[in-house]
């Protein structure tokens, strides 16, 4: 499994609040929670992105409350991963349940720019950055969660299990 986009950058505690604000919160569709994607950090964010791209981040990405409307607006935005230091526990398990790749890498968090054209073998966890031209090492996904992320999410996958 692979993914390659365009990456935007944040920093350290971007919290689920700023993710998706609580304003917003009355939603439940994917769609609809996607077009306020990160707005109240980079109003831009929702026009720019495209199918593919990639968020990285610095230290506890996805801080704050326990909402699964978080990591459901980045993956409907179009987002393929969310490259971080670290990540809330909370939001790190909620984006595995809904089936959004996230993966945990000081080096790359440190090293990507904004605007870097990224791409992920998850199979490896090897980050490569085609805009410099230098490789990360991430943690791969071991294959049941992989299994988890191509089916979209815990429940897909269960119901797949049969």
């Amino acid at each position: 499994m692979k993914a390659n986009g365009t990456v935007f950058k944040y920093g350290d505690n971007v919290d689920t609040d700023v993710i998706i604000p609580a304003r917003y919160l009355n939603a439940t569709d994917g769609a609809e929670l996607a077009k306020h994607c990160m707005e109240d950090i980079d109003k831009e964010f929702i026009h720019k992105v495209k199918n593919g791209d990639i968020i990285v981040a610095k230290k506890n990405f996805g801080c704050g409350s326990s909402r699964e409307h978080a990591p459901l607006a980045i993956k409907c935005a179009g987002v393929s991963c969310v490259i971080a230091e670290t990540f809330a526990r909370i939001f790190y398990r909620n984006a595995i349940n809904i089936g959004l790749p996230i993966i945990e890498c000081e080096e790359a968090s440190r090293r990507i720019e904004n605007g870097d054209q990224v791409e992920i073998d998850f199979d490896s966890g090897v980050i490569y950055n085609r805009t410099k031209g230098e490789s990360y090492q991430g943690q791969a996904f071991p294959p049941f969660m992989q299994g988890i992320i191509k089916a979209g999410g815990l429940i897909p996958y269960i119901n797949e299990k049969g």
